[in-house]
């Protein structure tokens, strides 16, 4: 038998009506924002990647899947996706519309790292990038943005966790007195931490090995480093998320696992999913549009929910909500029982219905299969039911039968 790829699964009914379901609501809330859909390549040049996403990262260094296409060129499944946005506004030279470039994306990324609760290696992200203003309130409205979408989604008791990581003028400073903090204690951590240590210290503060959070919680703290520019905007990014009554925690050694991200970074976490309890992150890259090539300074903020672990949440949260339901089982009786059942299910189906025709079978039969089916509903249509014009109806919930004219029952389904 040949197998699903490990790393990889299918995903299967009734857990795909899930998938759905936040995917339309993410859709509904990115339309509120004024956000439009962009898609980009699955794959792209590695060299975007590693400039973008740093070639000091776990991302680059251990978990891409890279390959040589047959012109000797280097290609790379995308690991995530921000850069891809970013490449496709220079090249198209989106800085050129009106007003800020507010986009936003679905679909799979992949990355080779060790299979986990809710992470896979090819997992799936819903995205956004407001790109080309630097302005603090962008930032509130983007983390208010998700706060929306995960509430709509029916998600409850996540935490909002909000850090600033510094620019290019003050992060300097930071990073030389976190070095200096690490020369003495490196040793005692994990081998990762160890080898960050010397090549991107500010990854050490990431790590997630409980016997190493003792020695991170006493390093040096970056909100004491911060320049008075990116001391202010974080203090107004603040103020706006204390001005819609958003709740939020400030940790300090909140840090994302991308090179690109500076000043504003943030994470939602939620208790369903344990250790590795974040639900998406993100924060503010400056300077990546300039990193990538573009010659037009263009200031940026994004996210990116883990998609699989969204919905892992909710169902977690919610086993049966947002699943599927069938709200007719349609039982004819008889060969022209079926032909007829047939033009009623055409005829409810096209007004919304979740209908579904049995075969000509025996009626306890069909009534097992619609109980099993889930079906709200169960139409009995036989010779009888034909030349009446009236079809029994019974309620599979409470088990209340009625008679019913086709009028009717057109104007009954879909019913919520």
């Amino acid at each position: 038998m040949i197998r699903a790829v490990k790393g990889t699964r299918d995903i299967l009914p009734p857990s795909s009506s899930v998938w759905n379901f936040v995917e339309a609501t993410a859709r509904e809330v990115f339309r509120a924002y004024n956000y439009q859909e962009i898609r980009t390549p699955i794959f792209e040049e590695t060299q975007l990647f590693a400039r973008g996403v740093g070639e000091d990262t776990d991302i680059v260094t251990k978990e891409m899947y890279t390959f040589d296409d047959r012109d000797g060129s280097s290609l790379t499944l995308r690991p995530e996706n921000t850069a891809s946005v970013i490449r496709a506004y220079i090249e198209h030279s989106l800085h050129q519309q009106p007003g800020l470039q507010k986009l936003y994306y679905m679909g799979p990324m992949f990355r080779r790292e060790r299979p986990q609760k809710g992470r896979f290696r090819q997992f799936y992200q819903i995205g956004a990038e407001a790109i080309g203003s630097d302005a603090a309130f962008i930032d509130a409205e983007v983390v208010e943005m998700v706060h929306e979408l995960l509430t709509r989604c029916g998600l409850s008791g996540f935490e909002v966790l909000l850090n600033s990581v510094g620019c290019a003028e003050c992060r300097p400073r930071f990073l030389e007195s976190l070095k200096a903090a690490l020369a003495g204690v490196a040793a005692r951590m994990c081998q990762d931490c160890q080898r960050r240590a010397g090549t991107n210290p500010l990854r050490v503060l990431d790590c997630k090995i409980p016997e190493d959070q003792p020695v991170i919680e006493a390093l040096p703290s970056i909100l004491d480093h911060l320049c008075g520019t990116c001391s202010a905007h974080f203090a107004t990014v603040r103020q706006y998320l204390d001005d819609r009554g958003i709740a939020y925690q400030v940790k300090p050694r909140l840090v994302r696992g991308l090179d690109y991200y500076m000043r504003t970074t943030f994470e939602f976490v939620h208790g369903a999913l344990g250790a590795q309890n974040s639900v998406l992150g993100g924060g503010r890259y400056d300077g990546l549009a300039e990193q990538l090539g573009s010659r037009v300074h263009s200031p940026g903020i994004g996210f990116s929910i883990g998609e699989d672990r969204l919905v892992m949440s909710l169902e977690q949260q919610a086993p049966e909500a947002h699943r599927h339901v069938l709200d007719l089982y349609i039982a004819p009786m008889g060969a022209e029982a079926l032909r007829h059942a047939a033009g009623l299910a055409h005829e409810l189906r096209r007004k919304g219905a979740a209908a579904e025709l049995g075969g000509d079978a025996k009626l306890k039969r069909a009534m097992e299969l619609a109980n099993k089916l889930g079906a709200r509903y169960t139409l009995m249509v036989g010779e009888n039911e034909i030349n009446t014009g009236l079809y029994a109806l019974k309620n599979m919930t409470t088990g209340e039968q009625e008679q019913i004219s086709r009028t009717d029952l057109a104007g009954r389904f879909p019913q919520n």
